[in-house]
This record gives structure tokens, C-alpha cells and sequence, in this order.
């Protein structure tokens, strides 16, 4: 059974750990989401979900 997470779940899971350890200010995460949004409208998003897929593939492939 496989099971499929978004990197944005994912990452936003990493952010929750962070701000309950107190390792990141909610401040910060609010910026890291903003910068999210904001690259996401820009050229780079498409290498970067390109970058993203090969490596959720690599892992998958290494995994199984």
C-alpha cells in the first residue's frame, strides 16, 4: 500500500513540530508560508516541483 503526502502537507507538518518545540516562532512560519505563495507564482516553481517529483520518485524507488 502506498501512500501519497503533498510536500506542502508535509512541510507544513515540519512547521507545526517546529513552532510546539519552540525551534520556530510563529513569525517565522508565517514568512516561510508568504515566501511559499510568493515563489510559487514565479519561473522557479516549475523546476522546483520538477526537483520535488524526481526526488519523491528517487526515494520511492530506494524504499520499495
Amino acid at each position: 500500500m502506498a501512500l501519497s503526502v503533498s510536500a506542502l502537507v508535509l512541510f507544513g507538518i515540519v512547521c507545526l513540530i517546529f513552532i510546539r518545540n519552540k525551534q520556530m516562532k510563529l513569525g517565522h512560519a508565517v514568512l516561510a508560508a508568504l515566501f511559499g505563495f510568493m515563489l510559487n507564482q514565479t519561473t522557479a516553481a516549475k523546476p522546483i516541483q520538477d526537483f520535488l517529483s524526481q526526488l519523491a520518485k528517487s526515494i520511492s524507488g530506494i524504499a520499495s
